[in-house]
């Protein structure tokens, strides 16, 4: 048996969602499951950049060290 180089998962969805899917991947011209994995590669981005914004937040106070951008890179 030829084995994949990416690992698979089943997701289950219900009825409607996969007809939203599916439209939706059929007008993007792609296939639904890779339709699914760019929406789910694009959620972990967001919930990333949630999380630096977050984190940037924290770290932004008035008594924070400051670098200048030049020097952040010797």
């Amino acid at each position: 048996m030829l084995q994949s180089k990416n690992t698979r998962i089943n997701v289950t969805f219900e009825a409607p969602l996969v007809s939203l899917l599916n439209s939706m991947a059929k007008n993007a011209n792609q296939s639904t499951a890779g339709f699914v994995k760019e929406l789910a590669l694009e959620a972990l981005e967001r919930r990333e950049d949630v999380a630096l914004s977050a984190l940037a937040q924290a770290r932004d106070v008035v008594s924070a060290k400051r670098v200048k951008h030049e020097d952040a890179w010797k």
